[in-house]
């Protein structure tokens, strides 16, 4: 398991490839990056991410640690970014590693959805109308209703 909570940008390529390597006996790989979205009308110029070091990362070591335990996973990543970031830049990335694509699939969907709506994250966005902080949507509050 890899965790890290980082302000530098990743090249998912490298880091899709760095985690595959060497997983000979898993029988799937899913990979999911998270992009900075433009608000409609193309009106966001950044969105600002903050966390608490050290309290952050505990929280999505536990969540990972709860996926290996429900689902047969041989290994997992999460990557989250935090600091100023434009439309396109890549927030964060989840990857999942399982002898079975249901297991690596499931696990890969249960992490985004503690990502978007339970993880320390909070966020910004600055527009040509102001700046406002994200609140969380009901219907990744209720994505997780599934878990």
């Amino acid at each position: 398991m890899r965790i890290a909570v980082q302000s530098d940008p990743f090249d998912l390529g490298k880091e899709s490839e760095d985690f595959a390597a060497g997983h000979t006996d898993m029988g799937a790989i899913v990979t999911f990056a998270g992009v900075v979205r433009d608000i409609e009308g193309d009106t966001l110029d950044r969105m600002v991410i903050e966390h608490y070091p050290g309290m952050t990362e505990k929280a999505l070591i536990k969540i990972a640690s709860e996926a290996q335990e429900r689902w047969s996973l041989g290994d997992v990543l999460v990557i989250h970014r935090y600091g100023d970031m434009r439309p396109g830049d890549r927030i964060m990335m989840v990857a999942t590693a399982a002898p079975h694509r249901k297991d690596a699939f499931e696990a890969a969907e249960y992490l985004m959805d503690y990502l978007k709506s339970r993880a320390p994250f909070w966020k910004q966005e600055f527009t040509a109308d102001g700046v406002e902080w994200v609140s969380a949507k009901s219907e990744d509050e209720d994505a997780l209703g599934r878990w």
